[in-house]
C-alpha cells in the first residue's frame, strides 16, 4: 500500500505519517512539504514539494498511490474567502486529481465545527449542520462539494473530530501552558458547557480505520475521547499529573468575548490575526460534543485511552521536550 499525505508537517499529520512509516503494511508514504520537514526530518518518507496548489507535482505524486489522507487546512483567517479557498478550492482539486490518477481511496479530516455546537445532546452524523464560525462554514462548504464531486467509482471517507490534544499540539497547549504557571481558566461555572475531547493516537486508529472502509460513496463519522467532559474536570487532572496547586479562575461568557474582543483588535495594529479571537470566544463559551456511535457500529473504532492517560501521556511530552 502506498500513501499520500497532505498537511504531513503539521500535529495531526505527522502523527499519521509516523504510524504509516512504521507500519509494514505501508510501502510507500509520500508527504506534500511547503517549507521545513518539522516533525517530519529524518524519517524514512518520500518528500513532495509543494503545497495545495502545485497541481503538476502532486499529481505526478498520485500515481501507485492507493490512499490520499488529507490532513491539511487552515484554521485562522481574517475573511471567509481565506478559509474557503484553502480548504474547499484546495480539497475540490485533489478529487480531480484523484479522479484523473485512479486513486480510488481518500479519507478527508472535517472537524465537528462543520456541524455546529450540541445542546444537552451530544452531535450525530444525521443532525443538520449548523456551523458559527468561518472555520466550521468553510468545513460544511467542503463537505457538500465532496458529496457533489464523489462519483461511484471514489470511495471517500470524512472524519469529524472534535478539539485533538496531544503531543506536538499547540493551541490547546496554551492551556496546558497557564495551568503550570498556578491559574487555570475557565468558562463559565466549569461544569457546563460540556466538551468532547480526542487523543490524538485515537484519532490516527479512526483514520487507519477509514482507510480500510473501500465501500463507493461518501461516508461521514464523528470520532471522540472515552467520554465527554467539563472544564472542572479537565483542571483536576492537570493539577493531579502537574503535582501542582492551581487555583481557578471562573470567566463568565461576556467576559470570554470582551477579552478576545481586545486581543483580535490589538493584534490588528501588527498585521496578525490571534488564535484568541472574536470567532474562537463565540465558540469557547457553547457546548461542543458528539457521538462516535456510528463509527463504532461501521469502523469498529472504540478510543483506546482515557482522559486521565491523554492528558498525563501529552504533558509528559511537554515536560520532555521543554514546553513547560
Amino acid at each position: 500500500m502506498n500513501a499520500f499525505i497532505t498537511g504531513a508537517t503539521g500535529f495531526i499529520g505527522s502523527h499519521l505519517a509516523d504510524n504509516l512509516i512504521q507500519n509494514s503494511n505501508w510501502n510507500e508514504v509520500k508527504c506534500l512539504v511547503r517549507n521545513q520537514e518539522k516533525w517530519l526530518k529524518g524519517k524514512d518518507y518520500t518528500r513532495i514539494d509543494g503545497d495545495l496548489g502545485s497541481i503538476k507535482a502532486i499529481e505526478h505524486a498520485l500515481e501507485g498511490v492507493d490512499v490520499i489522507f488529507h490532513n491539511a487546512a487552515i484554521v485562522k483567517a481574517s475573511t471567509q474567502a481565506e478559509f474557503d479557498h484553502a480548504n474547499v478550492d484546495s480539497t475540490e482539486n485533489l478529487i480531480h486529481l484523484a479522479k484523473k490518477t485512479g486513486v480510488k481511496k481518500l479519507v478527508i479530516l472535517s472537524s465537528l465545527a462543520a456541524s455546529g455546537s450540541s445542546n444537552g445532546t451530544p452531535r450525530v452524523e444525521s443532525d443538520s449542520m449548523k456551523p458559527i464560525s468561518m472555520y466550521g462554514k468553510s468545513k460544511r462548504k467542503m463537505e457538500q462539494m465532496i458529496h457533489r464531486e464523489a462519483d461511484r467509482d471514489l470511495s471517500i471517507t470524512i472524519i469529524r473530530p472534535p478539539a485533538v490534544y496531544g503531543p506536538r499540539e499547540e493551541q490547546i497547549f496554551t492551556l496546558f501552558k497557564i495551568m503550570n504557571k498556578g491559574i487555570a481558566p475557565i468558562v463559565g461555572d466549569g461544569d457546563e458547557p460540556k466538551i468532547s475531547l480526542l487523543y490524538v493516537d485515537d484519532l490516527i486508529k479512526a483514520i487507519l480505520l477509514a482507510a480500510d472502509q473501500n465501500q463507493a460513496g461518501v461516508h461521514t463519522y464523528f470520532v471522540s475521547g472515552d467520554r465527554d467532559t467539563s472544564w472542572n474536570e479537565i483542571s483536576e487532572i492537570v493539577k493531579t499529573v502537574l503535582g501542582k496547586k492551581i487555583t481557578t479562575i471562573k470567566l463568565r461568557s461576556a467576559w470570554v468575548k470582551n477579552i478576545a474582543g481586545i486581543i483580535e483588535t490589538t493584534a490588528s495594529f501588527f498585521g496578525t490575526y490571534p488564535v484568541i479571537n472574536r470567532e474562537k470566544a463565540n465558540e469557547m463559551v457553547l457546548e461542543w460534543t458528539c457521538s462516535h456511535q456510528k463509527a463504532v457500529d461501521e469502523l469498529h473504532y472504540k478510543p483506546e485511552y482515557t482522559l486521565e492517560e491523554g492528558i498525563s501521556r501529552t504533558i509528559r511530552w511537554y515536560k520532555k521536550h521543554n514546553w513547560l
